[in-house]
């Protein structure tokens, strides 16, 4: 079981990166207070996403991280009407997909359903 990803992302880009999160399902979640100002974390059914506030920040070429969507058509046009870039991708093991363009420069991939 996957507990979490950490995501390095510009300071500017948090609120925006934090609404992206909130269209797929996630929750503002407390960080620990030792770990100050630097990080943002969100859940969603018991998985969380770290961000990690860094003027440093690097985004992987071609990695990325995967959720499911709760409802893939809804979520697909919320993140368009926030104004997020959302390419769908061609189907694998008969289910939709998408990535959408993230703040910092992440790739996030969308599906409607994971693999049986």
């Amino acid at each position: 079981m996957l507990h979490h990803v950490s995501l390095e992302i510009d300071p500017a880009d948090g609120e925006r990166l934090g609404e992206l999160l909130g269209l797929i399902g996630f929750e503002p979640l407390p960080a620990p207070e030792v770990l100050g100002d630097a990080v943002r974390w969100y859940e969603r059914e018991g998985t969380q996403v770290h961000l990690i506030l860094t003027e440093a920040a690097t985004a992987p070429v071609l990695g990325h991280a995967a959720f499911v969507a709760p409802d893939f058509e809804a979520t697909l046009a919320a993140l368009a009407d926030a104004g997020f870039e959302v390419h769908e991708a061609r189907e694998l093991w008969g289910e939709r997909r998408a990535f959408v363009l993230a703040p910092s420069g992440h790739r996030m991939e969308l599906m409607e359903a994971p693999p049986s």
